[in-house]
């Protein structure tokens, strides 16, 4: 079902002069639907080349333009990924809908280390220069937070003046919040995943991804509701996770939307490491239950081409 322009709620610290801005942003990237399907691109930061080579994973997906072929030929809502990478391959790819991912951090550091810390890269004034300057069809923003880390304060203020200062431009804001550090026993309690929703919620941001929590011995879709719930008007989004079998990755994502509430879905390796016209069908099939209400049927009839 479509949503209209005035179905959007729009947060008053947008500027009366932006709402109209904010409105259309928001629109486009749930496409008319009130759901976000963002193509999560990010991940040669997040987790280096090893989400892109290997055994398993197609010789398409060690070049970056596979991701830039997908998000150019399939349906989405948005493609996110960092900014330099779109400041070297956006002039191939104007058409592209797209979200600036402000920070990032890999992998290496381990928690035994050291909690985890995911600084801004640029500061809100430089994506809108390059906007402006690009032309790019930016839609928002988005920030990683490490819940429980000893590095939250800084994380929650960089992401608070980032959410601030997009609002303040109509750009809509996605945060990433994932609790982990020393502090965090068990980073998928499904009363923690929801503390970080209505943590999101607080902080003002559109929509806010997180894991699906998991608890011992309780397999029922409805544990999620308590972080839908808990994030009130900030919208939820489930991470889509490692490669799965196409069924089983389809009706978890149908059952995250249509028993658990969510609001969408973030997904990167399930669509990306795949040859690229299995890659496009993928991801017109997540696009289907996510924005178009289809069934499983449905979108593995649309996967299976």
């Amino acid at each position: 079902m479509k949503i209209k322009a005035e179905d959007v709620v729009v947060p008053l610290d947008v500027p009366k002069a932006f709402r109209e801005t904010y409105i259309r942003n928001y629109l486009k990237i749930t496409r008319e639907s009130g759901r976000l399907m963002l193509f999560a691109g990010d991940q040669k930061v997040e987790h280096l080349n090893k989400d892109f080579f290997g055994d398993g994973i197609p010789v398409d997906d060690n070049d970056p333009e596979h991701l830039f072929k997908i998000a150019s030929k399939a349906k989405i809502g948005v493609f996110a990924t960092q900014l330099g990478i779109i400041a070297r391959y956006g002039m191939s790819y104007p058409d592209i809908p797209y979200l600036v991912k402000i920070n990032s951090k890999t992998d290496l550091v381990k928690t035994s280390q050291s909690d985890p810390f995911s600084g801004e890269w640029y500061d809100f004034q430089q994506v809108i220069d390059f906007r402006d300057n690009s032309g790019l069809d930016i839609l928002g923003v988005g920030y990683t937070i490490f819940l429980g880390s000893e590095y939250e304060a800084d994380m929650l203020f960089q992401a608070a003046q980032l959410i601030y200062n997009a609002h303040q431009y109509g750009l809509i804001s996605v945060l990433w919040i994932y609790p982990r550090g020393k502090a965090v026993n068990d980073e998928k309690d499904p009363h923690l995943i929801a503390g970080a929703t209505g943590i999101a919620l607080c902080l003002g941001t559109d929509f806010v991804k997180v894991n699906y929590p998991q608890k011992e011995g309780h397999e029922s879709k409805a544990i999620f509701k308590e972080a839908v719930l808990a994030a009130g008007r900030t919208r939820v989004v489930c991470a889509g996770g490692s490669s799965k079998n196409a069924r089983d990755f389809l009706q978890d994502l149908h059952d995250q939307i249509n028993v658990s509430g969510a609001a969408g879905n973030a997904t990167g390796r399930n669509i990306h490491q795949k040859p690229l016209t299995e890659a496009v069908r993928m991801c017109n099939a997540v696009f289907s239950i996510t924005v178009e209400g289809a069934t499983v049927e449905e979108a593995l009839k649309i996967y299976n081409g």
